[in-house]
């Protein structure tokens, strides 16, 4: 099979594209893990296999400093994200699969956009303007991550822009037809993925609607400092800028209770290991396997601009990962539920608790409990959050 090569400048920035001559056959892991062209930060792409009967993209963010984020347009799903460790030493940090087959059977959100509503919605029902709407009861009983169609499992339209500041990003957009997995109004969808030679990934959120409806984007993206997912993250030592967090009932739903987190398994305002006590004999702990509850941020007053979220520092390769953003809570999860079924990249079997998420976003359940931050959206409104994931080493 030969394949054509295509240099083409866009924006200033080299992208390459590798046709395969109408073949469906996937990249190797070395074309989508290829090193930086330039010491600036570029984007690349590779064809990468048929979903739902079109051909998908995997695209390449690289910065001058050794990371690589691999981006495909199915699911507008981060596949890879590959970090030095203190000795220089690039490393996959994520979870995830080496092939998008993989991706189209039942998988556990890796790396994945979730929408319309991230986290979970009580019963799959919530009333706006009089109004109720019935969901797909995917998890519990509940409502999560959008249904049994998210906008995980559809294919986002990409295309490469340039940012202000001259660092290339991949837009993908998606229009959600009115009433698509129940949801009320046609929800046009933007997100913006960047790499930036201060070794941060920023995801860009944005949606308007024709009709009022509500609406929780994050990414799921779980990760595992270790390098190549050599162990658990019960080592991973974690800092969540919180003094609040949301006790759930037995189907993961919260209360309504905003708990402070003094004197609990859930005080992470001191860098804690995460094993340190996840065990505890504690009722919250209990019903969620481990962590898997929302934090309510310490965000400023009015604040516009994204703000501290968590730290985690993985001590044994000096890896760190701050997180930032604009919404007002992050969903902790250890990663309770992998079980050792799945067989993630090169080959690694991913054992319960092998990585960690935190997703930024609005309260879990807010369409149902007026005490919380609205969710709605209305025609006219646009919703637009910020999230910045900074990769670095420990001094």
């Amino acid at each position: 099979m030969k394949k054509l090569l295509f240099p083409l400048l866009f924006l200033g920035i080299l992208f390459i594209s590798l046709s395969s001559c109408g073949s469906d056959a996937e990249p190797t892991s070395e074309a989508m893990t290829s090193e930086p062209v330039y010491q600036k930060p570029a984007i690349s792409f590779v064809p990468s296999g048929r979903a739902k009967g079109r051909q998908t993209q995997m695209y390449t963010l690289t910065n001058g400093h050794g990371i690589s984020i691999n981006i495909s347009n199915y699911g507008g799903i981060i596949t890879s994200i590959k970090a030095p460790d203190k000795n220089g030493m690039p490393e996959e940090i994520t979870l995830g699969f080496d092939s998008l087959n993989q991706y189209l059977g039942e998988t556990p959100y890796f790396g994945a956009l979730i929408g319309r509503y991230g986290n979970r919605i009580a019963k799959g029902k919530f009333t706006l303007d009089g109004k109720t709407y019935t969901l797909a009861t995917n998890n519990m009983g509940n409502h999560l991550h959008g249904g049994m169609e998210g906008f995980d499992k559809v294919i986002w339209q990409a295309s490469v822009v340039e940012k202000t500041d001259g660092v290339p990003g991949l837009r993908l957009e998606y229009s959600s037809a009115d009433m698509e997995e129940g949801y009320p109004g046609k929800l046009d969808v933007t997100v913006i993925y960047s790499l930036n030679n201060d070794n941060e990934l920023t995801i860009e959120y944005e949606a308007e609607t024709d009709k009022p409806t509500v609406v929780n984007l994050t990414n799921h993206t779980y990760f595992n400092l270790t390098g190549n997912a050599r162990r658990d993250i019960l080592g991973h030592k974690v800092r969540i800028n919180a003094n609040r967090f949301l006790p759930v009932d037995e189907t993961l739903i919260p209360t309504g209770e905003l708990q402070p987190v003094e004197g609990t398994p859930f005080d992470f305002t001191e860098s804690t290991e995460i094993g340190a006590r996840i065990d505890a004999d504690d009722e919250q702990i209990k019903r969620g396997l481990g962590y898997d509850h929302c934090w309510v941020l310490n965000r400023p007053r009015n604040a516009e601009a994204p703000s501290l979220a968590a730290v985690v520092e993985e001590p044994t390769s000096g890896r760190t990962l701050e997180v930032y953003t604009t919404e007002p809570a992050v969903q902790f999860y250890s990663g309770n539920f992998l079980d050792g079924t799945l067989t993630g990249i090169g080959g690694v079997v991913y054992k319960q608790r092998y990585g960690l998420c935190l997703e930024t976003e609005h309260f879990p359940d807010s369409p149902n409990q007026s005490n919380f931050p609205t969710t709605t959206l209305k025609p006219g409104e646009t919703y637009s959050t910020t999230t910045i994931y900074k990769f670095g080493v420990a001094e």
